[in-house]
């Protein structure tokens, strides 16, 4: 498979059914004659991904430092604080894959090359489960108000972390063991080096099945009953909820569907080889993009944004973490995000 983020190389011997699944010595030519700056849809890759490398370091820095080091911790800074520390490690990773798309060589070892690869799955499982983690929340706290102000303790919360990582890390370990760097006309590639096309299809499947289709239909499941039941109590006199909900499911579903399209895609030895690895240099742009969307979409779109928009920016931030989504309401119902207590 098509390692994820800026992994798309030549790695096809699938198409060939080469059971050492090598890679060729014509795809290996072609791409290594792929100069990035011969490439106008390459250098706006490269721009892209400046762009996420810069903003997502700041934007996930600055988070961690307010929800780490300046407010008090609570059920809802610490589902914020992994998250951004997900999307941190990887964008402080970004760097070296950008380096390898712009000159076809990957030139920092054999270590380096399945490390990357793993951070770059453990940032893709992580940060999706913690998603999913902070939509179920929301969903419980709406439909059992009294239970979850009772129960949700950092406590809990620090133990669903924690098993959120460790199943992030598991499902990320086929990176550490099929990853591999292979000389060929004078670069060096990092790539897969699956033992099968069986492997390759089970290892691709997985990673859709974990990484996008389920986590996606927990969180449209959970706001969904989320809506109905605001909808019902008619807790909301205004559509900046819903605004909300539809932009984080719909940002979620834009970013991934590109890639996960294209993995799925090359699987099936039809679809010509050129076409899967242009779609997977764009769909991994998008996806990437994830990294430095999620402190905006699920930091700063807080219900009182503009307001808190007029203070300075770490004020900002450290409010709109620590609030639980309040919604106005003409009748004691349960609200959107329960406070901390």
């Amino acid at each position: 498979m098509t390692d994820f983020k800026f992994d798309y190389q030549w790695n096809y011997t699938d198409y060939e059914n080469d059971t050492n699944d090598n890679v060729s010595s014509t795809n290996l030519s072609h791409h290594v004659e792929d100069i990035c700056s011969e490439e106008i849809l390459c250098m706006l890759l490269l721009v892209v991904n400046v762009v996420i490398i810069v903003l997502g370091l700041v934007g996930n820095g600055v988070v961690i430092w307010i929800a780490g080091f300046k407010m008090k911790k609570t059920v809802n800074t610490s589902w914020y604080l992994s998250l951004a520390i997900s999307d941190f490690i990887f964008c402080a990773t970004l760097p070296l894959n950008t380096l390898y798309l712009a000159t076809s060589d990957w030139t920092f070892g054999q270590f380096m090359c399945k490390f990357t690869s793993f951070v770059m799955f453990l940032n893709m499982f992580s940060s999706i489960f913690l998603l999913v983690i902070i939509s179920v929340d929301r969903c419980i706290a709406v439909i059992f108000p009294v239970w979850a102000k009772n129960q949700r303790t950092i406590k809990k919360a620090s133990l669903i972390v924690f098993l959120a990582w460790v199943f992030s890390v598991s499902l990320s370990v086929p990176s550490l063991i099929f990853r591999d760097i292979q000389d060929q006309l004078g670069r060096t590639l990092c790539h897969n080096n699956y033992n099968s096309h069986d492997t390759h299809n089970s290892i691709s499947i997985c990673r859709f099945i974990f990484g996008f289709l389920m986590p996606f239909l927990i969180i449209i499941v959970c706001y969904s009953i989320i809506i109905f039941k605001l909808k019902s109590n008619q807790m909301a006199k205004s559509s900046k909820p819903f605004k909300i909900m539809t932009a984080l499911i719909g940002t979620f579903f834009l970013c991934w569907l590109p890639y996960h399209t294209f993995v799925l895609a090359e699987l099936n030895q039809g679809f010509p080889i050129e076409t899967i690895t242009l779609g997977l240099k764009i769909g991994t742009s998008i996806a990437s993009a994830n990294s430095f969307l999620n402190p905006i979409l699920y930091v700063f779109m807080g219900n009182d944004f503009r307001r808190k928009f007029k203070n300075s920016i770490l004020s900002k931030i450290e409010n709109a973490i620590g609030e639980e989504g309040r919604t106005t309401s003409r009748s004691p119902v349960p609200v959107l995000w329960m406070p901390e207590h």
